[in-house]
């Protein structure tokens, strides 16, 4: 069953603007703490994207505990194109890394496709704006996030920035070129897990 949702730009329910401009009067900090409540506003998601989605928004907005992760598998694989994250600890270790490089960071703008197989099977895809803050600097980077669900966990959670499909050896021509791609993002993530203590929780 596919379900489509767009919801509003979640800078607005928290009061910023799509630049991360604070426009209320509660700073950047505590305003992103209402993420997962407020923004997730669960009307009109199906069934998967309502347990899934606040946490996702709480855990790209540098604001997860401990309980957000407990969306994913114990053997869950998370990737992006800098790194691939194999099980719950390397997953929290790629995201409260962010905290560290960004003195901000939030999924600003999203929309919803749902399409699952069963109540609990299925694959949710989340349209996304990301919104971050490098060195005084305002980035903005265009993604599609897409979760594969099982059992009612997150067995593969996938970044595709600007919407592009991730290299490995099976969406790049030359299937040595995809696994060294592979290789350097396993790398890249055994570094960041290093340096933020094998997934302890802050």
């Amino acid at each position: 069953m596919r379900t489509d949702t767009v919801l509003r730009s979640h800078a607005d329910k928290v009061g910023l603007s799509a630049f991360g401009d604070v426009l209320g009067t509660k700073s950047f900090d505590q305003s992103k703490e209402l993420q997962g409540k407020e923004s997730a506003d669960s009307k009109g998601l199906g069934k998967l994207s309502e347990k899934i989605v606040p946490h996702i928004l709480n855990i790209y907005g540098s604001c997860a505990t401990a309980c957000d992760f407990e969306i994913y598998a114990p053997n869950a694989i998370f990737e992006d194109p800098l790194s691939c994250a194999q099980g719950v600890k390397q997953i929290k270790s790629a995201f409260y890394s962010l905290s560290k490089v960004f003195s901000e960071s939030a999924i600003v703008e999203y929309s919803i496709q749902e399409n699952a197989a069963t109540e609990r099977n299925g694959e949710i895809l989340m349209d996304n704006k990301q919104h971050y803050k490098f060195m005084g600097k305002n980035v903005e980077v265009i993604s599609l996030i897409k979760l594969r669900i099982k059992d009612g966990k997150v067995v593969c959670h996938e970044d595709w920035w600007n919407k592009k499909p991730l290299w490995n050896r099976e969406t790049v021509g030359f299937p040595l070129v995809g696994r060294l791609a592979e290789m350097m993002r396993k790398s890249a993530m055994l570094g960041i897990h290093v340096m933020m203590g094998f997934g302890k929780d802050p």
